[in-house]
C-alpha cells in the first residue's frame, strides 16, 4: 500500500519546532564518581601530611647515582630477558605446533618445566648453579675428551643468572602466547599461500605471523610490563638492580617506607613509559578488526571536548 503525503502549504499546518536534545543524567555514576574522588584525595592527603613517609629522604635518593646505576640494570634486564624470551618462546610455539611428535614433545615439557616451578626458584637456581656444576665443560659426552672447560662462577655472574633466569622463564609463558596467536589465524591463510608455491617457513614469516600479532600484542605488552617488575625478584641473588640498591640503602639508613617510596615512583614511571608503544601497536596491528574504543582518559578529555562544543553550537 502507497500512502500520499501532501506539502505542509496545501494542508495548512505549521512545521513543528525543533526537537532539543537533553542528556540522561546518570545520577548513580555522578554519586559514585564523587566518593570515589573524595576516597582519593583523602588517601593523597594522608600520605602527604605523615611525617613517617619522610618526604625530604625521598627527595635525596629519587635522582641519587647508585638508583640510576640500579635502574640501568633494570632496564637492560627488561630488555634482554623479553628479547630472549620472545625469541626462544616462537621456536618453542612453532616447536609444539609441529608434527613431529618428539619436536613436539619437547616443546611441551620445556612449557611444562619453567611454567610450572616459581620464578624465584629458577633465578636461586641459576644464582647458585656453581654449586651443582662447578664447572662448565664441552666435550664428546661419556668420554673424557675435553675441547673447552670454565669455572662456572665466573661465567654464571649474578646479571647472567637473573638473565636467565628471567628469559627462560618468559619463553615458557611466550611461546603459549605466539601459539595461540598463530592457532587464532585461520588455516585457509596458509593453505592459500601453500597453493602458491610458498614454502612453509615463507608462510610463517610473511602469511601466518603479520595476521597473528593481532592476538599476540596485547598480552605480550602485559608480558613486558610483568617483566620489568619481576626483575625486583633478582635483588635475591644482588644482582645490583634498582631493587637491589635500594635494599642495600635502607639496610644503613634504616629507612624503609621512603626507599620503598623511591623504588615504587620510579616503576610506575617506567610502566607509564611503557603503556604507550603498547597501545600504539595495539592500534596498528588491529586496524579494521579491532573494536576496542578509546581509553578512560581519551573518552574524559572527548567527552569535556563535545559539551563544550555543544555550548557553543546553542550559543
Amino acid at each position: 500500500m502507497t500512502v500520499h503525503t501532501e506539502p505542509e502549504a496545501t494542508t495548512g499546518r505549521t512545521p513543528p519546532a525543533e526537537l532539543t536534545t537533553v542528556p540522561l543524567r546518570h545520577w548513580g555514576r555522578l554519586v559514585s564518581a564523587a566518593i570515589a574522588l573524595t576516597a582519593l584525595i583523602g588517601l593523597i592527603g594522608s600520605l602527604a601530611k605523615n611525617p613517617n613517609v619522610h618526604w625530604d629522604i625521598v627527595g635525596q635518593y629519587l635522582f641519587d647515582g647508585l638508583v640510576f646505576r640500579g635502574l640501568a640494570t633494570t632496564l637492560w634486564l627488561t630488555a634482554a630477558a623479553m628479547a630472549l624470551g620472545l625469541a626462544l618462546g616462537t621456536v618453542i610455539a612453532v616447536l609444539r605446533l609441529s608434527h613431529n611428535p618428539v619436536l613436539s614433545s619437547l616443546g611441551s615439557l620445556f612449557v611444562w618445566f619453567f611454567r610450572g616451578t616459581p620464578l624465584l626458584v629458577q633465578i636461586i637456581f641459576w644464582g647458585y648453579a656453581g654449586a651443582l656444576y662447578q664447572r662448565i665443560m664441552i666435550g664428546i659426552p661419556f668420554t673424557h675428551v675435553t675441547f673447552f672447560s670454565v669455572d662456572t662462577n665466573s661465567v654464571l655472574t649474578p646479571a647472567v643468572a637473573a638473565l636467565l633466569a628471567l628469559g627462560l622463564n618468559e619463553a615458557a609463558y611466550c611461546s603459549e602466547i605466539v601459539r595461540a596467536g598463530i592457532q587464532s589465524v585461520d588455516v585457509g591463510q596458509a593453505e592459500a599461500a601453500h597453493s602458491l608455491g610458498m614454502p612453509p617457513g615463507l608462510t610463517l614469516r610473511r602469511i601466518v605471523l603479520p595476521q597473528a600479532m593481532r592476538v599476540i600484542i596485547p598480552p605480550m605488552g602485559n608480558e613486558v610490563i610483568n617483566m620489568l617488575k619481576m626483575t625486583a625478584l633478582v635483588s635475591i641473588i644482588s644482582a645490583h638492580d634498582l631493587m637491589s640498591n635500594i635494599q642495600d640503602v635502607y639496610a644503613q639508613n634504616y629507612q624503609v617506607i621512603p626507599m620503598l617510596v623511591v623504588a615504587g615512583a620510579w616503576y610506575l614511571a617506567l610502566v607509564t613509559l611503557l603503556a604507550g608503544p603498547q597501545s600504539w601497536l595495539e592500534r596498528r596491528f588491529g586496524r579494521g578488526t579491532t573494536t576496542a574504543g578509546p581509553g578512560p582518559a581519551a573518552r574524559l578529555f572527548a567527552g569535556g571536548l563535545s559539551r563544550r562544543l555543544s555550548r557553543k553550537e546553542d550559543r
